[in-house]
């Protein structure tokens, strides 16, 4: 039998591919972008049969039926391994799960979950029967099929076709598939602020010629990767495609390594990946910090909420209301700090204003309670706001709390300095 053959024998409606799923059974969805919306939301229409139906995934980027509605919980029942914004938007409901880990080590909380099922939205079939992942499903769809007894597949020709490793399926090792044709999800570009610029202005000097850039996800990294034309030869080694990178990588002025472990952004992102030297790889082999360390002059640039006076950094909670995710930061953090000429650089606004108006220093005396550790005191190097770079890596307690009053609000920075002296970290 063709491999034309097989896929015609395999095809069958989305509806009947949901009816597939039986209470009870665990489900791996493929991430983001990449998330089979049709198969999903048919699976939701059935919440009425099923019972005890777990869908592990991460970054959601599309509002699905269980996120909405106290009905899902208990029958289909949402764990993610990256809080995105729809869970965060729905999370009064409480039909979300965190789990908190490094996207190094998620291919383990992957298999640990034990799907017997695995569903993902791919590309059309290439001339040898291979469907590809798209650009978010190369970094964790093969953990996810480890365990998997039965294998379902939403073919959209709005995938592209991208190069790397673990990127693609043979329809030979695939059971049922479906075909949904529906444009790849957008995320358009977070607006910069003037603060990003200024942070942004502090940063670009730190970045030398031949680097090899990591970039986190935000305006931040826009008002960086879209101001580096001046720049020669860098590289990318990069857990997030994004649209500034894409943007570097057509100007030419990242012309080396071209590796990352998912793409998001907007249309143009999704078409260029086809016909571009772009290499896509898991996470465990991406975010291992021993292979992000094998790049010399390593730059890792990415955005936190909240930094204490001795260093500690918090990106994924506001006390102990979830905001985001672990990620990879501490991953680039590592790699970056064992990279001959390595440097990281977690950025931050000074202040923010709260919900009563009330304007709050975001370097703190102290953590809130119930507020997230995210990057260890030990493992951060440069902490950047609109006030300058405080250099805090392997340095001494009394010199990080100098450095990071000096780049707090210059209304809060004698408050900080007295509470400094009152706890015994610095002296009067």
């Amino acid at each position: 039998m063709s491999w034309k053959e097989e896929y015609k024998s395999k095809l069958m409606s989305v509806e009947d591919v949901a009816k597939k799923v039986n209470s009870g059974d665990k489900i791996m969805s493929s991430a983001g972008c990449t998330a089979p919306v049709d198969i999903i939301e048919a699976i939701c229409d059935r919440v009425d049969e099923l019972e005890n139906v777990g869908i592990i995934s991460g970054l959601f980027i599309y509002p699905f039926k269980f996120f909405q509605s106290p009905k899902f919980l208990g029958r289909i029942d949402y764990t993610t391994f990256f809080y995105g914004p729809y869970a965060r938007a729905y999370k009064s409901i409480g039909n979300t799960n965190i789990n908190s880990v490094h996207l190094s080590n998620s291919h383990k909380a992957i298999i640990d979950f034990n799907a017997n099922i695995f569903i993902s939205d791919v590309s059309t079939p290439d001339e040898n029967g291979y469907m590809y992942f798209g650009t978010m499903g190369g970094c964790l769809n093969w953990s996810g099929l480890k365990n998997a007894t039965l294998k379902m597949l939403q073919v959209n020709k709005y995938q592209p076709k991208i190069k790397g490793v673990e990127h693609r399926i043979h329809i030979s090792e695939v059971d049922f598939i479906c075909e949904a044709n529906r444009e790849v999800p957008e995320l358009p570009d977070a607006k910069i602020t003037e603060i990003d610029e200024i942070i942004a202005k502090f940063i670009i000097p730190q970045i030398e010629d031949g680097s090899t850039l990591q970039l986190g996800i935000g305006a931040l990294a826009n008002a960086i990767g879209y101001n580096l034309g001046d720049k020669k030869n860098l590289s990318m080694h990069t857990e997030m495609l994004t649209d500034s990178l894409v943007h570097l990588i057509k100007e030419g002025v990242i012309n080396g390594k071209q590796l990352t472990a998912f793409g998001l952004g907007k249309k143009s992102l999704y078409e260029f990946v086809e016909n571009s030297d772009i290499q896509f790889a898991p996470f465990i082999q991406v975010n291992d910090v021993r292979e992000i360390a094998k790049n010399d002059k390593m730059v890792s640039i990415n955005s936190t909420l909240m930094v204490d006076l001795t260093a500690q950094v918090s990106s994924e909670s506001i006390g102990h209301t979830q905001y985001s995710s672990t990620g990879g930061q501490l991953d680039f953090v590592r790699g970056a700090g064992l990279s001959k000429g390595g440097k990281s650089f977690l950025c931050l606004s000074s202040t923010l204003t709260d919900k009563e108006g009330n304007v709050k220093s975001k370097i703190v005396s102290s953590f809130p309670v119930g507020q997230i550790v995210t990057t260890p005191r030990t493992d951060a190097m440069y902490i950047v706001t609109e006030y300058g770079i405080a250099d805090v890596y392997c340095k001494s307690i009394p010199d990080r709390v100098e450095a990071l009053i000096a780049i707090a609000h210059p209304d809060f920075r004698e408050a900080l300095r007295a509470d400094a002296i009152k706890n015994g970290i610095i002296k009067a």
